[in-house]
């Protein structure tokens, strides 16, 4: 059994220094300890985290000068583990979490060496009162957070990609800033013959939010949302999952501003360029659909 080297990946705006020092005093408390750790200042400069915190492996620290959203932050991250050429998964985790157990990023590893065909690796997110908010369950309706087993998506807050995996579906959707870009990266890893685990062992603690808080998510989320079925589905299924969403949507959206906001980035997002059309094969489709989630909601 071959045991992967492991690097742990953080990209952060800048403006949670104390969670950050918190989240990587953790990984330094894993008892394996990750090969590299890089941490990108997304529109900041960074402080020295490696002289001030005693980190174990190699660290990097990357400024870029504009905020890429969160996909276009871990694209760098990835880039630059690309170039050291020493690292078979990389763990990604928010910079407001936390990693309780000392033991995640070792079961992270035996994971990946025990199944080749393992490309992503779900972790559990828990509030500080260790709950699990039900959006946080990947797997539609009501599910047992502590219920582990194979998916067809994850969670950015706290997850695992193996690199050979990128190589092949290519890496996050950056022009999406935020929103949908797990489902993006996980539909064309299904696609691929990879598998996605989702591993309710491994914790990441995060402070309970509500996506709304951005005050662009429902533009955001509303135009992302167009762009990953124009993207991944199948023609004949577009229609019918835009249909569907709508509907739900609109039984879901309680404020006129909210509502105005969703038309304008569904508007936008039929507009705009999607980017590349890779759309999935329909025994891709039959496979969503088998494990739980099918594509057409």
């Amino acid at each position: 059994m071959v045991e992967p080297r492991i690097a742990v990946a953080v990209v952060t705006m800048g403006n949670r220094p104390a969670e950050v020092d918190a989240l990587l005093e953790s990984v330094a408390k894993q008892d394996l300890a990750p090969a590299r750790i890089v941490v990108v200042g997304n529109g900041c400069r960074l402080p020295e985290f490696a002289a001030r915190l005693s980190l174990p492996g190699e660290v990097t620290t990357l400024d870029v000068d504009e905020n890429l959203g969160c996909p276009g932050g871990r694209n760098v991250a990835l880039a630059r583990l690309r170039e050291f050429g020493d690292v078979d998964v990389v763990v990604e985790l928010d910079d407001d979490g936390l990693l309780v157990d000392a033991d995640v990023l070792r079961r992270v590893r035996d994971l990946y060496a025990a199944d080749p065909r393992l490309g992503i690796v779900g972790f559990r997110i828990a509030d500080q009162h260790g709950e699990t908010q039900q959006r946080h369950v990947p797997r539609v309706g009501k599910s047992d957070p502590m219920r582990g087993g194979y998916v067809t998506g994850f969670l950015g807050g706290g997850h695992a990609l193996r690199m050979d995996m990128l190589a092949e579906t290519g890496d996050w959707p950056a022009h999406f800033f935020f929103a949908h870009e797990e489902t993006d990266l996980a539909w064309r890893a299904v696609d691929a013959g990879w598998k996605i685990l989702y591993a309710p062992e491994l914790l990441l603690r995060h402070p309970k939010t509500s996506p709304a808080r951005h005050a662009i998510y429902y533009r955001v989320n509303a135009r992302n949302r167009v762009w990953l079925v124009r993207r991944r589905l199948p023609l004949p299924l577009v229609p019918v999952h835009l249909a569907v969403w709508t509907l739900l949507t609109l039984a879901r959206i309680r404020s006129a501003a909210g509502l105005k906001a969703w038309f304008g980035g569904f508007v936008e997002g039929l507009r705009e360029s999607a980017g590349e059309r890779r759309p999935m094969r329909w025994r891709t489709v039959w496979r969503l659909t088998r494990l739980g989630r099918p594509p057409v909601i």
